[in-house]
């Protein structure tokens, strides 16, 4: 780790992407008893320079009725790592979801396998 000039530790890429997969696996869709990960809906995430964090997803539908939630308690769950700088959830609905994302931990979990 190495310090910035704001006094912000920089952690390396590979550690702080563990550390956001983990984050992102604490946030369940209220209605499916597994995790987004885990579901298939972080399409990507990215990580820049001074821990700025950028995660793509999507979700089961568009008129998921938690579409205002989800999002946003990634972002939230991302913000609490210690020494992120600023986090971007971004949602988008292409390509669509479907259960061929989860993966095979979700599809045991939900009976599938």
């Amino acid at each position: 780790m190495s310090t910035t000039e704001e006094g912000k530790e920089t952690i390396n890429i590979p550690e702080l992407k563990e550390k956001v997969v983990s984050a992102i696996k604490m946030v369940y869709d209220p209605e499916i008893p597994v995790d987004v990960y885990e579901l298939g809906l972080i399409y990507e995430i990215n990580i820049y320079p001074v821990n700025n964090v950028y995660v793509l997803m999507t979700l089961t539908s568009p008129n998921c009725p938690s579409a205002e939630f989800i999002p946003s308690e990634v972002k939230n769950k991302i913000q609490q790592i210690p020494n992120i700088s600023d986090v971007e959830v971004e949602l988008t609905f292409d390509p669509p979801y479907s259960q061929d994302m989860m993966s095979e931990v979700a599809k045991l979990e939900l009976g599938f396998l």
